[in-house]
């Protein structure tokens, strides 16, 4: 599907276990690293016609398990969306623990590598969190990287910056890994 530009190599179910998540520890600016495996999987969905604009995309589910453990601690769902004419690759996604993400970022059809961000007070590309991340836990800018390997790997390259309540500084929320095509 080359309407998808950037995003056709995406198609299928993804996994690794070389992920590394450096989170905050028990809510201080401490950092805790956890290394964790990961299942993504991305379906086409089609042209998604907003008036003029035209857009194709990828419906995505995430989980994460820490290494060794049977029980998640992170998933997500959303969309991976491709705007041909604008050039532009986006990211709309939300996390059970009440944040939604509107990230995107500009690339070309042809891109083996692009990058979207996201940051809160912004009416296009923002942040949304519940009542009580808002308050200790404010996400207030969140990047991301990919680059396509090749048609059986990628990798990307995760920083959601939180604003934690009694600290004065921001926290860099860390995410990376590499994940190969298991269908």
């Amino acid at each position: 599907m080359k309407e998808l530009g950037p995003l056709e190599p995406l198609i299928g179910i993804w996994e690794g276990d070389q992920g590394v998540d450096v989170a905050p520890q028990h809510g201080a600016s401490a950092a805790k690293q956890t290394p964790f495996r990961e299942k993504i999987t991305f379906t086409a969905i089609g042209l998604v016609a907003n008036g003029p604009q035209q857009l194709y995309g990828l419906r995505y589910s995430t989980v994460a398990w820490p290494l060794n453990d049977p029980e998640p601690f992170h998933e997500e769902v959303g969309y991976w969306l491709w705007d041909n004419d604008a050039q532009l690759v986006m990211r709309s996604f939300v996390v059970p623990r009440g944040v939604v993400v509107n990230a995107g970022g500009t690339t070309s059809a042809d891109a083996s590598t692009f990058s979207m961000s996201a940051q809160v007070g912004s009416e296009i590309f923002g942040i949304l969190s519940n009542p009580f991340l808002d308050q200790a836990f404010k996400t207030v800018q969140y990047d991301l990287s990919v680059k396509i390997h090749n048609a059986n790997s990628f990798s990307y390259q995760e920083d959601t910056v939180l604003m934690i309540a009694d600290t004065t500084d921001l926290f860099h929320h860390t995410d990376q890994n590499t994940l190969s095509r298991s269908s």
